[in-house]
């Protein structure tokens, strides 16, 4: 989930990025923006980075874990083929 501080970052960045002739970014626009972008990395689904690299090596151990189990089948598959 993407933090306030990580939306008021974002926002911090679009306000740089208006040219200089355009004036500052009002109060008014930064908040409908800040919630237009809670909103949208809300409905978007994200995860953190943390929690990512988790679930990557959780993922890790699974796979690490099937092959073994995969082998150990196939071990025993063929030890009845010459039983």
């Amino acid at each position: 989930m993407i933090s306030p501080q990580q939306i008021e970052s974002i926002v911090e960045t679009i306000s740089q990025t208006i040219p200089p002739g355009f004036g500052k970014l009002p109060e008014s626009i930064q908040l409908n923006l800040k919630q237009t972008l809670a909103s949208t990395f809300e409905k978007m689904d994200l995860v953190s980075r943390q929690e990512f690299d988790i679930q990557a090596g959780v993922l890790a151990k699974t796979r690490a874990k099937l092959e073994a189990l995969e082998k150990q089948v196939a071990a025993l598959e063929s030890q009845q083929k010459d039983d």
